[in-house]
């Protein structure tokens, strides 16, 4: 599949910020992974796994700084892989204080 039909095919409402025209897919693939992970459809998901590769898709999230808990849970599981190899899951424990700091803001704020 070219570059332009998958794209195309994708959900459009991911990419609201994006002038797809322009896009480079191979240049953001982790961009294009990480939002149809944490925001697109299963047939999004679906597109991209058979676009780019469980491999690849797997590459780039171990390198992702930041993924959603349910991102990361469904990465692991279809690939049978651990969430301690992935560089999100320890970004995430090296700052437990910001969720607290977060919902103690949220609460002040209702």
């Amino acid at each position: 599949m070219a570059s332009k039909e998958y794209i195309s095919r994708l959900s459009q409402y991911l990419f609201w910020d994006i002038d797809m025209a322009q896009l480079d897919v191979n240049r953001s693939a982790a961009q294009l992974i990480q939002r149809v992970l944490e925001y697109g459809t299963l047939d999004d998901w679906r597109l991209t796994r058979d676009y780019f590769g469980l491999d690849r898709v797997v590459a780039c999230c171990k390198q992702m700084r930041t993924l959603e808990p349910t991102a990361l849970s469904f990465v692991c599981a279809i690939s049978n892989t651990k969430q301690e190899e992935y560089r999100c899951y320890h970004f995430r424990q090296s700052f437990p204080e910001l969720k607290k700091q977060s919902m103690t803001l949220l609460k002040e704020k209702e």
